[in-house]
Order: C-alpha cells, then structure tokens, then sequence
C-alpha cells in the first residue's frame, strides 16, 4: 500500500501537464510584454494620426476662409493679391500634410493588424492554458481519490500489525527504495528477483504463518501467498 501511496506521489508530481504549463507560462508572459509593447505603439500612433487630422483640418479651413474672402471680393487688389498667393501655400502646404497623415494611417494599420494578432494569440493561449489545467486537475483529482481508497485501507490494516513491525518495514523501506515488503513468488523474491536457495526455502516452510520471513539479499520482508512455492 505505501509503495501505491509513493507510486501516485510520483505520478502527481511528474504529471506532464505540469511542464507543459510552465511552457505555456513562460510564452503567456513573454506574450503579454509584445502585446503590451504594440499597444503602447498603436497607441502613440493614433495619437500622431490625431494631430495629423488636426494639422491638416486647420489648412483645410484656413483656405476656405480665404477662398470665401477671395470670392467675396473685398479688400484692396493687393489684399486680394496676398489671399491668392496664400491660397498657393496653403494647398501646397496642405498636401504635404496630407502625405504626412496617410503614411502615418498606414503605420496604424499595420500596428492595429499586428495587434489584432497577438490579442487573437492571447485568445488561443489561454484556451490552451484552460484545457491544460483541466486536464492536470482531472488527472491530480483520480490520484487523489485512489490516495484516499489506499490510504483508508492502510489505515484499516495497520492496527493488526504492529508497532515493531512496522518500525521494521519502515526502515526497510528507507534503505531499499521505497520497498519494504515484497511478494514471495514461485521461490522468487518480488523485491531482488533473486531465487531463494534450498535452505532458506526449507526454513521458509517449517515456519510459523505469522513469523516474519525476510529475504536473505535485500533484507525485505516476504510475503507469503499460494503461488509462492514453498
């Protein structure tokens, strides 16, 4: 029972989902800083984008104004002069702040697309995570129900045992690992593997049922079943 009991510790601790959670950590928070990375530069860029919009709407509505007080007609003839030749400045200062502006929006574009990707990678990771989870908590959840059903039915065998006994095979258990008992089977220790030789095979018949056996290589204590051959 105590070999099932370090059998399921063992299991639980190297459950494989357990090293595949750690990778899948490590790329969630390596994700997080190349998502937070291009949030911070869409960021900035929309804020470009906004005061290309803005530089742009502020020529936009300067030449209006000028067109409208060209087409009005009023002031002197060198009034009207100097609103035309401004108008000739602003349309070409207008378009360059409107190349300004769409090689600005492309840039946005692409930093929306890229961010786009990597929240959908942050979607499909934390399904991922989610599934692996689920997956190590089911399995931890069977060992540990098994853990209880042996553990119940340790505790239901040990006060037959005995105290010296059990500080026997305890200490048997610490110096050959983790075994302390093993099945005698067809003259064969279930612990070593070795063939017990004939004196010890007449010794292990002529003793009393309730004498402890142990095997003369690995010092486990055997025990006795119909198939054990002697």
């Amino acid at each position: 029972m105590d070999t099932r009991l370090d059998q399921l510790d063992h299991a639980r601790a190297t459950l494989p989902q357990h090293s595949e959670l750690t990778t899948l950590a490590q790329q969630s928070a390596a994700l997080d800083r190349e998502l937070a990375l291009a949030e911070t530069a869409l960021a900035d860029i929309q804020r470009e984008v906004a005061k290309a919009e803005s530089d742009v709407q502020l020529v936009r509505d300067r030449a209006e104004r000028n067109q409208r007080r060209l087409e009005a007609g009023t002031g002197t003839a060198k009034d009207l002069q100097a609103l035309q030749h401004e108008l000739g400045s602003l349309a070409r200062r207008q378009g360059e702040l409107e190349d300004i502006e769409l090689e600005v929006m492309e840039r946005a574009e692409g930093l929306e697309a890229e961010v786009a990707r990597l929240q959908a990678r942050r979607s499909e990771l934390d399904a991922t995570l989610a599934s692996v989870t689920a997956a190590r908590d089911e399995a931890i959840a069977g060992f540990d129900a098994e853990a209880a059903q042996v553990g119940a039915q340790r505790a239901a065998v040990v006060p037959n045992v005995g105290e010296d006994l059990l500080a026997v095979y305890a200490k048997i258990r610490s110096s050959n690992g983790g075994i302390g008992a093993a099945e005698l089977r067809q003259r064969r220790c279930g612990g070593c593997r070795l063939e017990l030789n004939q004196v010890d095979l007449g010794r292990f018949r002529e003793a009393p049922m309730d004498e402890v056996l142990r095997c003369e290589e690995c010092r486990r204590i055997l025990v006795r079943t119909a198939e054990s051959g002697i």
